[in-house]
């Protein structure tokens, strides 16, 4: 096993499956499947999602909303993507615990660090809800914020694509994939990973990220093992 404790990152987009928006039950029970085969195989699994499948602050922002209240509703968007992901999960027989960085006691957790990193110990699935529970910050800075907290080896980022291409695959047919690549060719060819607060800060605390298609049976396992699954971004 080449990573003991990895910070998984999905979109909310990912959850709405082929829907035009909320939650595809396939994709969630699918995901929930990917997730048990790897804590089986000894992993200490914590999760971030996003919240766009349900609602998007900055697109708020830009039909006239307060920045900042949009933001927040999109916390909540995600609490609700997590909260379904955990319904997944315990449905499979997978223990899991919420954690929120905005309170709300009755559903879930507030985050507190060394109480997230003992529920890894014991082998429970962490998922982080509400972001880092600050407007102006995505769920990716979320994610990294929350891998280098709880001190992951890694930070994988499920997505519709396997990995890091010189365009963007689905608009640009000759676009090249990467197998591997360093954290100062992407800020050099300025490619989009994640967004920018979210890479620095892995950057900044050496914390290689992997990009790779979330929706391909077996590929979460393979990347734990150590097999070269989507992009490795390194340093």
């Amino acid at each position: 096993m080449k990573y003991k404790r990895i910070l998984l990152k999905l979109s909310g987009e990912a959850l709405m499956g082929n829907k035009q928006f909320g939650i595809d039950n396939e994709v969630l029970t699918r995901y929930a499947a990917e997730i048990k085969s790897v804590l089986e195989a000894g992993v200490q699994v914590a999760i971030v999602i996003g919240g766009g499948n349900i609602f998007r602050g900055i697109q708020a922002a830009e039909g006239g909303m307060e920045r900042t209240q949009g933001d927040y509703m999109g916390m909540l968007a995600t609490v609700i993507n997590s909260m379904a992901l955990q319904a997944a999960l315990e449905k499979n027989n997978v223990p899991t615990r919420l954690q929120s960085a905005i309170e709300m006691k009755e559903i879930c957790e507030p985050f507190i660090r060394r109480r997230a990193v003992r529920h890894l110990e014991k082998g429970r699935v962490v998922i982080f809800g509400a972001g880092t529970g600050n407007p102006y910050f995505t769920t990716d800075t979320a994610g990294s914020l929350r891998a280098i907290e709880i001190e992951a080896d890694v930070v994988l980022k499920g997505t519709r694509v396997d990995g890091i291409y010189t365009a963007d695959p689905e608009k640009d047919p000759n676009a090249v994939k990467y197998d591997t690549i360093t954290f100062n060719e992407v800020y050099e060819k300025n490619l989009s990973v994640m967004d920018m607060t979210a890479f620095t800060l892995c950057n900044e605390n050496k914390l290689p990220i992997i990009v790779f298609d979330m929706n391909k049976t077996g590929n979460l396992k393979k990347l734990v093992m150590g097999e070269r699954v989507g992009t490795l971004v390194e340093f």
